[in-house]
């Protein structure tokens, strides 16, 4: 038992002790991760509370959005884009009482790859309102979000935003793991074969 325990400090010692080279790595990975996941949350936030402002402030500039009815590109459009979106989707989702259901956005599971200042990210993304009998929650929709991302200035924006839903025919997430395509994007542009 003593050279159990022994066996397994020696391992804890390892890699907790900083001699591995990734282990060097993972701080600045932890800080980007949550940063993007800050991100994440903000833009969840001002969808689900109606501040289009800091909703297009997730982006860049020129930061490009594609969803259910369509794609803008750029602040201003993106900030249109939500605002009709939501007006839409009050006329949808309704309670049992005929108002405007509440909708809220839930992040899941999500993976994120970062290559210096760039990052790549796939999240698990559900909606519930309270459409329910009894206005209690359900889930209304679901899907994932493939993510490009940059850091300008120490912040990190996202410079594209995909959003498959499960629900809408030729909007579900592709066949292939998401993961695996955020992995290829991702080494494309470490290996220098896109920009």
């Amino acid at each position: 038992m003593k050279s159990l325990i022994a066996g397994a400090l020696a391992v804890m010692a390892f890699v907790f002790g900083g001699t591995s080279p990734a282990y060097a790595e993972q701080p600045a990975y932890a800080e980007d991760r949550a940063a993007i996941e800050e991100l994440m949350a903000r833009y969840l936030f001002a969808m689900d509370w109606n501040d289009f402002d800091s909703y297009a402030e997730t982006f860049t500039e020129d930061g490009e959005l594609v969803f259910a009815t369509g794609a803008a590109k750029g602040r201003q459009a993106i900030r249109d884009m939500a605002r009709k979106f939501k007006q839409r989707l009050g006329e949808i989702y309704r309670d049992e009482d005929g108002n405007p259901a509440v909708l809220r956005h839930v992040l899941g599971h999500t993976s994120i790859r970062v290559e210096g200042d760039r990052a790549w990210s796939r999240g698990f993304w559900y909606e519930m309102g309270n459409t329910g009998p009894g206005k209690t929650p359900e889930i209304g929709s679901f899907g994932t979000y493939a993510d490009e991302l940059v850091r300008i200035d120490g912040r990190w924006f996202f410079t594209k935003r995909e959003v498959f839903n499960e629900f809408l025919e030729g909007r579900g997430t592709r066949a292939e793991n998401p993961v695996r395509r955020m992995d290829a994007q991702a080494d494309e542009m470490a290996n220098g074969e896109v920009e």
